[in-house]
């Protein structure tokens, strides 16, 4: 690959000043994204899932993960950065493998969680931290820029607290990560509390209670980052529900496809994100 969009993605990541990752699950939703502004991709291992007609969290393998990241890669100009869970493996080594592979895709980032799936258990301390380390390593040995984001998802599954999500992270910063992420903390004090405790770039997600802020709530809390996770696509996925709810049902009701655009306006949309 000629083109290297690693250093502009990783010139993105500005603590105070962050840019929100894109979330998509296909070639369409990717180029839809980037004609509308998106600055950087992110794939999202549930919305993916979906599409696929599984659940989330160890139902898709690095081979399928991987080829779709590659796809949206190639779809726009943009960077991508993929959701690779927990590395598609329990050891060290695997971690670097998936790493390798990533950047042979082209991607321009990648995240590795330290829970383990489905059920979320997370990796003892030591294990995790030299799972970052491993991954680390092979990212610094790759022929292109990538950023490596090291996630600690045990408060989201109920795995750990925040002080431990913390101390993780900051291992994680030791380790060689270049960026952080701890998904789903209580409050948007949590999150400012969490940008402060490292020396890296922060990504924060606007999901559930958190999409009552805005951008500028984040930005002063100190995130550089605001990724999407599977929230846009079960946005449409609730689109999907409800319309087909109210057709179906006893009401009959076609009210809610009135919230379509033409398929002009979508063609135009899918032209101008190739560009």
């Amino acid at each position: 690959m000629s083109h290297d969009p690693g250093p502009a993605f990783r010139a993105l990541h500005r603590p105070g000043d962050p840019f929100v990752l894109a979330n998509a699950w296909d070639l369409g939703s990717a180029r839809m994204l980037a004609a509308l502004g998106a600055q950087a991709l992110g794939t999202s291992s549930a919305a993916y899932a979906f599409t696929l007609g599984r659940p989330d969290m160890g139902h898709v393998t690095r081979d399928e993960m991987l080829a779709h990241a590659q796809d949206l890669v190639a779809a726009t100009p943009l960077p991508v950065s993929a959701d690779l869970e927990n590395g598609y493996g329990d050891a060290p080594d695997a971690v670097a493998e998936t790493v390798r592979l990533a950047c042979d895709a082209g991607l321009a980032g990648l995240s590795i969680e330290d829970v383990m799936p489905p059920a979320g258990a997370a990796y003892p301390f030591d294990l995790a931290v030299e799972r970052i380390r491993a991954g680390a390593a092979a990212a610094r040995a790759c022929p292109r820029d990538i950023v490596l984001l090291a996630r600690a998802d045990g408060v989201m599954t109920g795995a750990y607290d925040l002080d431990e999500g913390i101390r993780r992270l900051q291992a994680f910063v030791t380790a060689g990560a270049d960026a952080v992420y701890l998904p789903a903390p209580a409050s948007m004090e949590d999150v400012a509390r969490i940008c402060a405790s490292v020396e890296v770039p922060v990504n924060a997600l606007a999901a559930g209670r958190f999409t009552d802020h805005r951008r500028a709530d984040f930005a002063a809390a100190g995130v550089a980052r605001i990724s999407l996770g599977s929230a846009l696509a079960r946005a449409t996925h609730r689109l999907i529900k409800d319309a087909a709810e109210a057709m179906l049902g006893d009401a009959g009701d076609f009210s809610l496809l009135s919230r379509s655009i033409s398929g002009e306006a979508v063609d135009a949309l899918l032209a101008k994100g190739t560009r």
